[in-house]
């Protein structure tokens, strides 16, 4: 895949916080309120004010249980993704690139992130809904429509379920991971988070309000 987790490193006071980079292309996992305000502008823009979208059917509840995927262009946002995790498959879904960034890769490589990082995470089953001229654009990474097919639609469009089945990284995480692992930032698994950091501290179990229960 033309996405590859980067070599996340700490220059000074600033971070680069891209999980995958691909020339002037940049995607990292939405970490911050202003991260998930670029999500909500760019799905605004593409789905409200292009597809006549009403609000709470774009805005349906559903992003305070995802994950989100935000692309830049030199580092102007350009396109989000979100990624929602069931039992034995992942969602792909909310595909979105601003207009004036359509002719760029950026569609393409926000995919290949999400199905990287949700291969990391242990999946191998990738499920989507493709409105019906976009069925194209998904076969190119493998999906195939879900036979038999069943009627699906909803916004004013006809969508079909599709699927991608891909290998596990040999890298997955699971029970067996270390456990310092499991509790780095999401997407950051191969450097150093903050929590495993303060393990440098020695215990003290510090409780300003006294012994605890």
């Amino acid at each position: 895949m033309s996405a590859s987790w980067s070599d996340r490193q700490t220059d000074g006071e600033s971070t680069d916080r891209a999980i995958a980079r691909t020339g002037n292309i940049s995607i990292r996992v939405v970490s911050s309120m202003s991260d998930l305000m670029q999500v909500v502008a760019i799905r605004a823009a593409a789905f409200l004010a292009e597809q006549n979208c009403p609000y709470d059917e774009e805005f349906e509840g559903n992003d305070f249980c995802a994950l989100h995927l935000i692309g830049a262009i030199n580092d102007e946002p350009a396109g989000c993704l979100r990624v929602r995790f069931f039992a034995d498959f992942a969602k792909l879904e909310r595909l979105a690139v601003r207009r004036e960034f359509r002719r760029s890769r950026m569609a393409f490589e926000l995919v290949h992130a999400a199905i990287t990082l949700s291969r990391r995470k242990g999946y191998t089953r990738l499920y989507g809904h493709a409105q019906d001229r976009l069925v194209p654009f998904w076969k190119r990474f493998g999906g195939h429509p879900i036979e038999p097919r069943r009627p699906l639609k909803f916004s004013d469009y006809s969508y079909t379920e599709m699927m991608m089945v891909t290998e596990r990284d040999p890298q997955a995480l699971s029970l067996e991971s270390d456990p310092y692992v499991l509790i780095r930032p999401e997407g950051s698994w191969d450097e150093p988070g903050p929590l495993e950091r303060s393990a440098s501290r020695p215990v003290t179990s510090p409780n300003r309000y006294g012994r605890a229960a």
